[in-house]
């Protein structure tokens, strides 16, 4: 293996998670979250607008539309690139559901 970049040295790979929601019976929603500095405290910055008739549809639709926001699959979510943290935010909840459903 080769010596890491001094670019690798500062980049990190993002804390980002799916879980899914269900807040009434059979209505799932998927949430894309990230943790702060605070290892204990979870923003979310997406979620489905539509709900899913089961869990595990709802997470697999989570998943792709957060590996839609990732630039680099081979490197993952970094804090320097990957998912763009101002393109997720701006993105609305609709668009991310459609584009992970395609």
């Amino acid at each position: 293996m080769g010596k890491p970049s001094k670019n690798h040295a500062i980049q990190q790979l993002r804390n980002i998670g799916v879980f899914v929601d269900e807040p009434d019976p059979g209505c799932f929603y998927w949430v894309i979250h990230e943790s702060t500095e605070d290892a204990t405290v979870w923003l979310d910055i997406a979620a489905s607008e539509e709900s899913y008739t089961s869990w595990l549809v709802a997470h697999e639709s989570g998943n792709k539309a957060l590996l839609k926001l990732v630039a680099d699959k081979t490197t993952g979510p970094i804090s320097s690139k990957g998912v763009d943290k101002s393109r997720l935010l701006r993105m609305k909840s609709e668009e991310i559901d459609q584009n992970s459903t395609g």
